[in-house]
């Protein structure tokens, strides 16, 4: 790992353990090691905007951060050129679901990154976090009389919170048909597969099935 890198790992560090346990630092090492896994099949990317845009795309997320400057001041400490401080922006806001109101991923490096941290949403860790999130929000396990929606804007997506099965229905089981990468499309499978088996159980055990 390069100077750079160690560096913004450092910073970034103090940021994501004040963050819950779905947002926190082993959240940005497993999207990193779906990036990299990615990146074995993108040789035109540049590894170095990948790996600082992983480490970065949380530290100023809405949901969490009051100071929605710190990105921009971890980008002005690492000693980094202008272009590369622009590019890692770009990438940062095409990452982002923003319930379904995304931005289109312009370079290689944006869809690398996106389809990464999109991989560590769904799946069994992706269960996990949602879960770990609804928790820390106070928000109902599940709510039978909600209907999943999908035409929100981002306001409502942001502020209108839902019981977190519900969440599963409004963003989780659709991001499998969004990888915008062909390893991303192949390591989304078996991982959006068993979501829907464990809703499945889940509506088993809660109908007194199983």
């Amino acid at each position: 790992m390069t100077d750079v890198l160690v560096k913004c790992e450092q910073l970034v560090k103090e940021i994501y353990e004040n963050m819950d346990a779905s947002h926190d630092f082993q959240h940005i090492e497993r999207v990193y090691a779906n990036a990299m896994a990615i990146l074995k099949t993108e040789p035109l990317a540049n590894e170095k905007i990948v790996s600082l845009a992983v480490l970065l795309h949380d530290v100023s997320d809405a949901k969490y951060a009051e100071d929605k400057a710190q990105e921009e001041r971890i980008l002005d400490e690492i000693g980094i050129t202008e272009n590369e401080k622009s590019h890692i922006r770009t990438v940062i806001a095409e990452v982002s679901f923003n319930g379904g109101n995304v931005l289109e991923a312009t370079t290689v490096e944006s869809k690398i990154v996106r389809d990464a941290d999109r991989l560590d949403a769904i799946g069994a860790v992706g269960i996990a976090r949602t879960f770990s999130y609804g928790g820390a929000k106070g928000r109902k396990l599940y709510d039978d009389g909600e209907e999943a929606r999908f035409n929100m804007t981002e306001e409502q997506y942001r502020t209108q919170s839902t019981a977190t099965v519900t969440h599963f229905y409004e963003k989780l089981l659709l991001l499998k048909d969004l990888m915008v990468t062909a390893k991303g499309r192949e390591m989304a499978e078996e991982r959006h597969a068993f979501m829907v088996q464990f809703l499945e159980q889940l509506k088993k055990e809660r109908d007194g099935i199983s």
